[in-house]
């Protein structure tokens, strides 16, 4: 999988791991480049694999299931290539090239099977703008090899006709929350029920992953912390669309578009490569 730095977080499932990825790729920056806070979702079952960037394994047996980051990485252009755990480069599965990570941003890569359940890399720009006293931000994410689905808490449907890779946001009381997963205007059950603890002043990112026809569907979830409001004063963000780093709004929803077209563009799976 060709990617941004942001794969490199793949390659760093770990702290060990995350210190071996920013060493690869130490020469493909400059040194001046502003850095973005990078985190990588697996969220593709069954399927373990080998991370390389810029031709390097920067992490080995990377599980399903398993969420690296957030790294510092700085801007600039990476390729990243999954392989089956132990096969050589030349043989990757999913390969992503030449991919801009602009400066400034808080962004969740994940590889995941679209509807169709193909493995792809969807970026997901993070709203990390704070939240009011007492609140917290729930985000659930469509990225499994399933129909649209209506997703409830307490058994209300909350977020309706969700689509692969589409994504929804509230901001709710802090607390505990039971949620589950229907098909878009059923009662079916997609993904039984999963408390989920919204903690004050946090974001809680809900995957929903797998394969229906696979039977192998599943959530994985992501908390970004931090996101208290300032007494008084005005809210900020830490890398992402708001912030008080210096960088504009404009130039950060500008990056984030950025990204997004570079990565769409640069995915490919790699079967189609003839080698290197």
């Amino acid at each position: 999988m060709r990617s941004s730095t942001i794969v490199r977080v793949l390659a760093a499932g770990a702290a060990t791991a995350a210190v071996t990825a920013t060493a690869g790729l130490a020469t493909a920056t400059p040194a001046y480049a502003a850095t973005s806070k990078v985190s990588v979702v697996h969220g593709i079952p069954a399927t373990p694999v080998d991370v390389y960037v810029n031709g390097k394994v920067t992490l080995k047996n990377f599980q399903p299931g398993d969420v690296a980051g957030p790294l510092d990485l700085a801007e600039g252009k990476y390729d990243i290539d999954l392989t089956k755990p132990g096969e050589a480069i030349d043989k990757a599965i999913l390969s992503v090239d030449g991919a801009a990570v602009p400066g400034g941003a808080n962004i969740s890569i994940v590889a995941h099977l679209d509807a169709a359940g193909t493995p792809k890399i969807t970026p997901f720009v993070n709203d990390v703008s704070k939240v009011g006293a007492g609140k917290a931000r729930l985000v659930v994410r469509h990225t499994a090899a399933a129909p649209a689905v209506d997703v409830r808490a307490g058994g209300t449907p909350v977020f309706k006709n969700l689509t692969n890779p589409d994504e929804a946001k509230a901001d709710l009381g802090a607390g505990t929350v039971s949620a589950d997963v229907v098909l878009a205007g059923t009662t079916t059950v997609a993904i039984p029920a999963t408390d989920l603890n919204l903690a004050e002043g946090t974001a809680t990112i809900v995957y929903a992953t797998g394969s229906a026809e696979g039977k192998t569907l599943g959530v994985v979830a992501q908390v970004i912390t931090g996101l208290h409001s300032a007494p008084g004063g005005v809210p900020s963000g830490d890398g992402g669309l708001a912030d008080d780093s210096g960088v504009s709004t404009w130039w950060l929803v500008a990056g984030a578009a950025a990204l997004l077209l570079a990565l769409g563009g640069g995915i490919r799976l790699a079967t189609r490569r003839t080698g290197r």
